[in-house]
């Protein structure tokens, strides 16, 4: 299951600051937009329901915290995203990103390392 656009930001706060009250979270989010308290307690609850979130209650708060970590995440978004936009072409993706998106030098680096590295498991 892959989280909404909502839901990846609150994941982002939490994976950011660590497990927090619905209070600090919803202080973060109204940084960027006009959003409710109540609309980010619900939000967070049905997190809590889809397994995204663990929460911790006590007398006077909650405190929520990331389940599922920034990478898994990361990684299941791309893989479903080289499926459904590229047909499973990988190659496709970076051509279109690298096509779109001005990489830096030490980007482009951080690039051909990996490169080097793949080619280099597939050799052995």
């Amino acid at each position: 299951m892959k989280p909404t656009d909502s839901e990846l930001e609150i994941l982002h706060i939490l994976w950011f600051n660590g497990p927090s009250t619905v209070r600090q979270v919803h202080e973060k989010l109204s940084q960027s937009r006009d959003i409710g308290y109540t609309t980010a307690l619900k939000l967070m609850q049905i997190m809590h329901e889809k397994g995204f979130l663990s929460r911790e209650e006590d007398a006077r708060s909650h405190t929520y915290a990331a389940i599922v970590s920034e990478e898994d995440t990361q990684r299941n978004l791309v893989d479903r995203f080289v499926e459904t936009a590229f047909r499973g072409s990988a190659s496709k993706l970076v051509m279109q990103i690298l096509g779109q998106h001005k990489a830096s030098r030490e980007e482009l680096d951080e690039i051909k390392k990996l490169l080097n590295d793949l080619n280099q498991d597939l050799s052995e």
